[in-house]
């Protein structure tokens, strides 16, 4: 299902009951944080908020919008996000890869044939209305956290082309704001609009930049989810919705935009300039980053839609909305895993892990060292090279159960014989690393030890009731409970 407009996604969480609409002014500024955190926390994610009258701006701001299991099925347009796994299992399986980088590659050219190719329209709503000279105090820009360096663009669609290959990227990278016209562009070195950044500084020229937000909530998805660099996000985001993404060519540059975006800043970034000092930011590994030198970003255009809503994210001490967004990319992707590692039954990464500190991992075992074996693999695939610690458990774990995990983590392992220390790069924002980008891994064979495994005496089995007598209570249970 695809969303014509925010609007359109707003008004069908508002039918389903997953909106609560804040009609008092509030200050974008430490404010909406503190009512969305508390959202966030709530049970369940509690709801999406539309803060409709935000203190210095026009534009109503929407967020929490994808902060549970159920919201993020809506804003795909699936009654659960398995559904797109699925469909992208039998996609995967017509032609099966022998590599994760040859499953990505068929993915680009089964996202072609069912027709995901963006399409090229002439005019759009996110052009309704032209505002020549950009003024980005006009919107309601939050600033999350006290030491914050400033207000922050936190959902953004940072669209940039490969100046050799004219490939499109569309990377989610926070945004300070510098002043109405000027705001750093954190793309951090292991992402795709650094590395397209890198190739206009070795050309000397003006890189072009365009900054959507809103719009179908498929693209902000899209634009966070761990797709490998070339395989168009875009086309990505038609292959989810069932319907190619309409773009718009921009009025300042050739890039192209969703024409159904609220907003689009349209600029660029002067490889000719110096970098200067980003942040610091209260990020989602629940501490501020420091600053660091980043590019800047100059705005020479802003358009948006006649009823544009702003949408934002705050990020902070999990669990927060952005841990559902991390948990449906991994549920979708896992056929994509499953590919190269057949072995791989199911796949977590728990809120307080912050996405790369912890992984685990469920497999079916059928040699000895089969858990070094994943450890080593998933290090090497994508994004993966950023998890800090990777738990192996056996099959029948339940990965989303930390209190199973746990206790198979206690017992079976021996820390001397079970525990792997390694080497290599890490999330940029992971303030324990001796080195920026770069420290050391953990990984933990929880698994049931086999015969070939050294130092292992013969394994206990796990103690479990009989089946038939489990059968034979529930039977007498059921009628107990319905004498009473």
């Amino acid at each position: 299902m695809a969303y014509d407009s925010l609007r359109d996604f707003v008004a069908k969480l508002d039918a389903v009951g997953e909106l609560k609409r804040i009609p008092i002014e509030v200050n974008p500024a430490l404010e909406i944080t503190e009512i969305a955190d508390r959202e966030m926390k709530s049970p369940d994610g509690g709801k999406a908020l539309l803060f409709e009258r935000c203190n210095g701006s026009q534009f109503p701001l929407l967020i929490n919008a994808y902060g549970s299991n159920r919201r993020m099925a809506l804003a795909l347009g699936v009654n659960d996000v398995e559904e797109i796994a699925a469909e992208l299992d039998g996609l995967l399986k017509t032609k099966p890869p022998s590599s994760f980088k040859e499953a990505f590659a068929l993915l680009g050219t089964a996202l072609e044939l069912r027709h995901a190719k963006p399409k090229t329209v002439r005019s759009g709503a996110c052009q309704e209305m032209i505002r020549q000279t950009p003024d980005l105090t006009a919107l309601p820009i939050q600033k999350c956290w006290p030491r914050d360096a400033g207000r922050f663009i936190t959902l953004p669609l940072v669209i940039t082309r490969d100046p050799d290959t004219g490939a499109r990227n569309v990377g989610m990278y926070r945004m300070q704001v510098i002043d109405g016209r000027t705001t750093f562009m954190h793309w951090q070195p292991h992402k795709t609009g650094a590395r397209h950044w890198r190739r206009y500084c070795e050309l000397k020229r003006r890189m072009p930049v365009a900054v959507a937000l809103g719009g179908d909530p498929v693209y902000a998805f899209a634009a966070s989810a761990p797709l490998p660099d070339g395989v168009d996000e875009l086309a990505f985001a038609g292959f989810i919705r069932k319907k190619p993404v309409e773009v718009v060519k921009c009025q300042t540059n050739d890039l192209e935009v969703p024409a159904d975006c609220d907003f689009v800043l349209e600029g660029y970034v002067d490889p000719n300039e110096p970098l200067e000092m980003e942040g610091p930011f209260g990020d989602h590994t629940g501490y501020y980053t420091p600053p660091e030198p980043y590019p800047k970003f100059h705005v020479e255009r802003i358009t948006h839609r006649r009823d544009a809503i702003y949408t934002g994210t705050v990020v902070g001490v999990p669990p927060m909305e952005d841990f559902y967004m991390g948990t449906a990319s991994v549920r979708i992707f896992l056929p994509v895993f499953r590919m190269t590692f057949p072995e791989i039954v199911d796949m977590a990464l728990p809120a307080e892990g912050v996405f790369h500190n912890l992984v685990v991992v469920s497999i079916k075992k059928s040699f000895p060292y089969h858990a070094m074996k994943v450890m080593h693999g998933l290090w090497g695939m994508g994004q993966m090279m950023f998890s800090k610690m990777i738990i192996v458990v056996d099959a029948d774990v339940n990965v989303h159960d930390m209190r199973e995990v746990l206790f198979r983590l206690c017992a079976n392992i021996d820390p001397q014989r079970d525990i792997l220390l390694t080497k290599g790069p890490a999330d940029v924002l992971d303030h324990a690393t001796p080195a920026l980008g770069f420290g050391s891994k953990m990984g933990i064979d929880a698994t049931h030890k086999i015969a070939g495994e050294a130092d292992c005496r013969p394994w206990p089995s796990l103690i479990r009731m009989d089946e038939d007598v489990k059968k034979h209570m529930d039977e007498l249970l059921r009628k107990l409970g319905n004498r009473g």
